[in-house]
């Protein structure tokens, strides 16, 4: 069986150490690897920022080996990667999409102490009720559904995911949802958070759950109108590469606590 990872090495985990002491710790999303977040995580290590992006358990490989694996596997692999670079690093930034950016709101609950920000775009906490209902039910008898990666008005990049979406897997995304928002008062960190006006993938009040959920006093949404759902390789990239190292530059520019 051919595996993503055979098709395009950029599916592969993505580093970079330009020697800074603040380090920027990126998520991909569901069914999609770190070629997703590729062009972002470039340009955090351009601004000098030390960056690691993973490819999560099951991903970048087949929609079989996705189903065999669960939310818990994907917040542990970003969870040793945050102990990692908090040991040798003075602050760490958290970045995701999608459902990567509930992985990083995730971290941000549980390690405030070594989470110093959260840049989120279009993160998933919830889908809208009735493909929640859908997910409830057909996951229990079906092993995948139709795609649901690979939304973009104006692909600067297209996304390279899974052509079928793991049911099994997105039923223990959701349950990992669940928890995420039921600690969002914990999230005390700066955010800044990116959607998109037009997202096919999740609805608006997924930010808006985490805007209204989360206790940071230090908040700044941005509201893009000419991108999809994959809003880091669509035609407003380069801005969403902007605010974002903005914002970290902005926290590396703050006394480390």
């Amino acid at each position: 069986m051919t595996r993503l990872l055979d098709l395009d090495p950029e599916v592969a985990s993505f580093s970079a150490r330009p020697g800074s002491r603040t380090a920027v710790l990126v998520s991909h999303g569901f069914t999609a690897s770190p070629q997703s977040v590729r062009l972002w995580a470039e340009a955090f290590a351009a601004a000098g920022f030390d960056v690691s992006a993973p490819r999560l358990p099951g991903h970048g490989t087949t929609v079989a080996d996705c189903n065999t694996t669960t939310w818990a596997d994907w917040l542990g692999a970003l969870r040793a990667e945050l102990r990692r670079l908090a040991a040798d690093h003075d602050r760490v930034v958290v970045a995701g999409i999608s459902m990567g950016g509930a992985l990083c709101l995730r971290l941000a609950e549980l390690h405030p102490e070594a989470v110093a920000g959260v840049v989120l775009a279009n993160p998933a906490v919830r889908l809208d009720p009735l493909r929640t209902a859908a997910v409830t039910v057909l996951g229990r008898t079906l092993p995948s559904w139709p795609a649901i990666a690979g939304d973009q008005k104006n692909p600067a990049r297209p996304v390279r995911a899974y052509d079928r979406t793991p049911l099994r897997a997105l039923v223990s995304s959701t349950g990992g949802w669940r928890d995420t928002r039921r600690d969002l008062a914990l999230v005390t960190q700066p955010v800044l958070l990116l959607r998109s006006r037009v997202d096919h993938v999740v609805p608006a009040l997924s930010s808006a759950t985490v805007l209204r959920g989360i206790s940071s006093i230090d908040v700044t949404e941005v509201v893009f109108e000419e991108s999809f759902h994959e809003i880091t390789c669509d035609g407003e990239h380069l801005e969403v590469e902007r605010l974002s190292v903005e914002f970290v530059r902005r926290l590396d520019a703050s006394p480390a606590t």
